[in-house]
């Protein structure tokens, strides 16, 4: 059988700790000038120390002692300072090294946050498309009351010129008159919003090109009801993004639905204490400093929240266990969860 060939560890490239030298020119000069000194020592004590001789006497050991200190220390101390040296030079390339890490990963985080930024959509054309709707929404409110006003109009035409009816037929007309009441809104003559668009709708367009999102957005807007609490949500959504609050960016515990349900039915405090389920510290933390600081959101606030109260209350009644579940995961619920949360309201 061949030989398998060895594998060679994969190199880490900056971050791989560099092969260093066994011996290097610091060790080098520590080798010379600890050669030199014993040399020049060794050369002092030969040629004085045939002429001292004699007069060392009795002070023989003594000055034996003296003699190797005096050859071994400075070589001691020459071999300090070049381990010193050697560890001054380790520590800038470790020092290097980690700096050179810190710059990847910096340049890493803003590669991601741009790309983040540029994934996620465009905040600005989802608001001008709703401003647009709202717009086209208004529009059609005064072309049916104008509609409305022109048939009343002609009717009222059409009775001066007819000759004076029977009380009888007059009590029809009454009949038929209170059936169709002047002005009536153009909310109360659209149809009834289906909950796949009320839950479609307050989730919000994920994109700018959502067309589905947009037209169950255009149709939740004809709801009286529903158009107040999406137009609350967008406020309140657009006042937490001032802060890098953002509902996608949360992962909230989801609560069962007959949680749901019991707050629906009017119940508060521990009972329903798993729908604030927000666990994120600093979203809880910027929210709730601005609930304190600023009046302004404060009051943008509990406008939301009395509205997710009142017509989540008329979408419980009737709804089924999987419509609340996918109503709780919208962008409109979350932020009602966290808002909640900062307000007490599960406490």
């Amino acid at each position: 059988m061949a030989e398998t060939p060895p594998t060679r560890p994969t190199s880490l490239g900056i971050y791989d700790k560099p092969k260093g030298k066994n011996i290097t020119s610091v060790e080098i000069i520590a080798l010379a000038l600890s050669l030199v000194w014993m040399l020049g020592a060794v050369v002092f004590f030969l040629t004085m120390g045939s002429a001292n001789a004699v007069e060392a006497g009795n002070l023989g050991g003594l000055r034996f002692l003296v003699t190797m200190l005096a050859i071994f220390m400075p070589v001691a101390m020459i071999w300090v300072a070049a381990t010193a040296a050697r560890s001054s030079r380790v520590m800038r390339e470790e020092s290097q090294r980690l700096q050179a890490a810190i710059d990847a990963i910096r340049q890493s985080y803003v590669s991601q946050a741009q790309a983040g930024r540029q994934s996620a959509p465009d905040v600005s054309t989802v608001a001008r498309k709703l401003d647009q709707i709202a717009e086209a929404q208004r529009k059609t409110e005064t072309t049916l009351a104008n509609l409305s006003a022109g048939r009343e109009r002609e009717a009222i035409a059409a009775r001066k010129a007819l000759p004076a009816p029977s009380e009888k037929s007059d009590a029809g007309e009454a009949e038929e008159q209170v059936a169709l009441p002047l002005g009536t809104p153009s909310e109360d003559m659209a149809p009834p919003l289906e909950r796949a668009d009320f839950i479609r709708a307050i989730n919000f367009p994920e994109t700018a090109e959502d067309k589905a999102g947009f037209d169950a957005l255009r149709r939740a807007l004809a709801d009286r009801h529903a158009k107040q609490l999406i137009q609350a949500a967008q406020d309140i959504l657009t006042l937490l993004s001032q802060d890098g609050i953002y509902m996608d960016d949360l992962n909230p515990d989801m609560a069962r639905p007959e949680v749901w349900r019991k707050f629906a039915s009017g119940e508060r405090g521990r009972s329903v204490a798993a729908l604030g389920g927000v666990r994120d510290r600093s979203s809880l933390a910027l929210t709730a400093g601005r609930m304190r600081q600023d009046p302004i959101f404060r009051d943008v606030a509990h406008h939301f929240l009395r509205r997710f109260d009142q017509t989540f209350a008329e979408f419980a009644d009737g709804a089924t266990d999987s419509e609340i579940s996918a109503l709780s995961d919208t962008r409109t619920a979350r932020a009602f969860m966290l808002l909640g949360r900062v307000a007490g309201t599960f406490d």
